[in-house]
């Protein structure tokens, strides 16, 4: 079997150790916050951010462009090594569009070369649960085919549920209409969104109050789980500053399904400049998103 390597983007919000331990190459969608420009070799304080962000700052973000991609993959590439490039939602951003321009200059310029690009249609740790089934398949010996054949057949069964403060940060980076953020800033009122199949964000709903929205997620993950409630899945959390929000979903699903494999961990500076502080997200496999 050829040698591959799985290589990502840091808006799968997985830990820095996770990709060290799993040898995944990876490239970064920076983040401009106050004046200063910060990626995967100049990384923020998670808690400072979104500090900056609870007084006032409005971050912007910008993708990851092919020359980039080309850059990271390129030492692989030139060891003839194969890549299989899991990418943040074509719904959100163009980096995946940028993936498939860096894998076919790529491959032109190395035709022993094969570069299999794969747009997740998700974001944050659902593209990072993705990631780690791709990752346990890689390190259980299947091939590249085999893993990129899974992730296009499973991809749309990740499902993304999760609440926000308020949709303002959304609306101001064009993900959510007018209307919704109108919606999202009613007093009390807390915003109940997903990822659809075209890997866009979604209101579906609101409630009254934190703690309701939060049992809201579970309720939201029963609707959606289906035959894969026995399955023993593992289940990831992130949040934007507000880890005691995110154990109490985690404490929530334990009772409800018995499921002990969780893992939590914060909303990353690209995604979270969009999300905002008080984002929960929880992530898993259902029948349906």
């Amino acid at each position: 079997m050829k040698e591959y390597v799985i290589a990502t983007d840091d808006t799968c919000d997985m830990p820095e150790s996770f990709y060290e331990e799993h040898q995944i190459p990876y490239v970064s969608l920076s983040c401009t916050v106050n004046g200063e420009t910060f990626d995967k070799e100049h990384k923020v304080d998670s808690h400072q951010f979104y500090e900056w962000m609870r007084a006032g700052a409005m971050p912007t973000t910008s993708q990851a462009n092919s020359e980039d991609i080309k850059k990271c993959w390129l030492p692989y590439v030139e060891k003839g090594i194969d890549i299989l490039y899991l990418g943040f939602s074509s719904g959100l951003s163009g980096s995946v569009n940028s993936g498939r321009i860096a894998a076919q200059e790529l491959m032109e310029e190395y035709p022993e070369i094969t570069i299999r690009v794969v747009d997740s249609l998700c974001a944050s740790m659902g593209e990072g649960l993705l990631l780690y089934y791709a990752v346990k398949m890689k390190e259980e010996g299947k091939s590249m085919q085999e893993v990129g054949d899974f992730l296009e057949e499973n991809k749309l069964y990740l499902c993304h549920v999760f609440t926000v403060d308020d949709l303002f940060h959304l609306h101001r980076g064009g993900r959510v209409s007018k209307l919704s953020a109108i919606v999202g800033t009613m007093a009390g009122i807390k915003p109940m969104l997903h990822v659809d199949d075209e890997g866009h964000l979604i209101l579906l709903s609101k409630v009254r109050g934190r703690k309701k929205a939060l049992a809201e997620l579970v309720r939201m993950m029963d609707e959606r789980i289906g035959s894969w409630k026995d399955k023993n899945q593992t289940i990831f959390i992130s949040h934007g500053d507000c880890e005691k929000d995110a154990r109490m979903v985690a404490d929530l699903v334990r009772e409800k399904y018995g499921i002990e494999d969780i893992h939590i961990h914060p909303v990353g500076a690209t995604i979270g400049a969009h999300a905002g502080p008080g984002t929960v997200a929880l992530f898993f496999l259902g029948d349906k998103r």
